[in-house]
């Protein structure tokens, strides 16, 4: 990035953040009372776990904030480290340490923030062991690989009274804030219906062969709290999403980006009923989770949420490969993957449209939209050094990866789920509770607010 649109960048990213401010936080959660001391010159000193692809990128657009520093990056994979120190010089004059295991990191008073940009098994408990040492966390979504790990999540936040985010960004995007306003002040009528969609071209990951681990690579530390599997050769860094061992499929992949803003525009929590159909359907290989999926989530009477995910046939829907459509008495709107948004009549009629001229790739794998991303980023820092409301707490971010987690255990099981409306709870089957709310861990892994 040159200098004088880093500097522009930087300008803009600090005077969006000011305008912007929704969201909640916890019950008597209180940011300015926590105890951990802000880094020299203000800056709050990051550790970034995971740097691979996403958190390569993640790092650059903190390392680019003019009030954060990364001191310390931490990978299973060496190459990784040493790539992401070499590109954070064009940001930043600190140089970073490098780690393999980010728990040494946590031990660092330095620290005040850790960034988790590791695979979905890491997530939860990454983040609950930085809230156990006294750190704030950025968590990319989903917020968890099962449904416990959520509501541990909000446990560790009563308990340690720190901040986490949840890196579903869009809620921080303005004119995506706009358009949920419109959605809420009754523009298109009484809203009762939210369809979401995602669309990609993926190939396939093939079968796998059980090699040798790379020297590189530290891979019983890669699987963590995961109960041990052998390593191959299709797995790592990316495949792992399609493995119901690691990953979480395609639903929180992109799924909870969008369901998010479905779920936040309707105002719902938790739903009352959930079903899913789908499966691997494309090609025959090592891909576990479904490449092709439709979820259906229920409110009460009166309120809908569906999410269609196509992993190999890219197709748009209304003219986007990703978006979600409000439908209501009056008219409909539609936000896609950008900063922007579109209303219709009731007979499908363009009537309003908000866009920004920024580009943003739905598509990029590590960075489609870094200075927009950075209004997040600027929210949390504001949530830490002045309590400021959070624009993703970490029971919005649980509520939200939850809607997609139901919807595969619904696939997984083969049943129509009845679900609590007061927790998200599966009322209808214990069985299917016990199977799927959490999951075996390896020994000693457990993780425990």
């Amino acid at each position: 990035m040159k200098n004088n649109s880093r500097r522009d960048f930087l300008k803009k990213t600090l005077i969006a953040s000011a305008a912007i401010g929704v969201g909640g936080v916890l019950p008597a959660f209180s940011a300015k009372s926590y105890n951990n001391i802000i880094g020299a010159n203000n800056k709050l000193r990051i550790s970034m776990m995971g740097v691979n692809a996403r958190g390569n990128a993640l790092a650059q657009n903190f390392a680019a904030q003019p009030n954060s520093d990364i001191i310390h990056v931490c990978d299973v994979d060496s190459r990784a480290i040493n790539k992401c120190i070499k590109g954070l010089t064009k940001y930043q004059q600190t140089i970073p340490t490098g780690f393999a295991d980010f728990r040494k990191s946590l031990e660092s008073k330095d620290v005040d923030v850790l960034v988790v940009a590791a695979p979905d098994h890491w997530h939860a408990p990454a983040a609950i062991l930085a809230s156990q040492a006294g750190k704030h966390v950025y968590l990319e979504k989903p917020c968890g690989h099962n449904p416990r790990e959520g509501e541990l999540l909000i446990d560790a936040v009563n308990r340690h009274k720190n901040v986490i985010q949840m890196g579903n960004q869009r809620r921080s995007w303005p004119n995506v804030v706009k358009g949920i306003q419109e959605v809420h002040n009754g523009t298109i009528g009484k809203v009762f219906y939210a369809k979401t969609w995602y669309a990609n071209n993926r190939p396939s990951i093939g079968v796998g062969k059980k090699v040798a681990v790379p020297e590189w690579l530290d891979f019983d530390l890669w699987q963590g709290p995961a109960p041990r599997r052998d390593f191959q050769d299709n797995l790592i860094h990316y495949n792992w999403h399609w493995f119901w061992h690691w990953g979480t499929g395609e639903a929180l992949n992109n799924g909870t980006h969008m369901v998010d803003l479905a779920r936040w525009g309707l105002q719902v929590d938790y739903p009352t009923r959930v079903s899913s159909n789908g499966g691997r359907y494309a090609y025959q290989d090592d891909w576990e989770t479904p490449d092709t999926q439709m979820i259906s989530i229920e409110f009460g009477p009166d309120k809908l949420i569906t999410w269609e995910g196509r992993s190999c046939n890219r197709t748009p829907t209304d003219g986007s490969n990703v978006g979600v459509m409000f439908y209501g008495s009056n008219g409909s709107l539609q936000i896609d993957g950008a900063n922007s948004y579109k209303i219709f009549d009731v007979k499908g009629k363009l009537v309003k449209e908000v866009k920004d001229s920024g580009p943003i790739d739905t598509t990029s794998l590590t960075n489609p939209s870094q200075q927009l991303d950075a209004i997040h980023i600027q929210n949390m820092f504001s949530a830490i050094n002045n309590g400021e409301n959070l624009n993703s707490d970490i029971i919005s971010g649980h509520q939200s990866t939850l809607l997609v987690q139901l919807g595969n255990i619904a696939l997984r099981s083969g049943k129509q789920l009845e679900i609590d409306p007061s927790n998200g709870h599966i009322s209808n089957d214990k069985k299917i509770m016990q199977e799927f709310w959490s999951r075996e861990y390896a020994k000693g892994w457990e993780p425990k607010i």
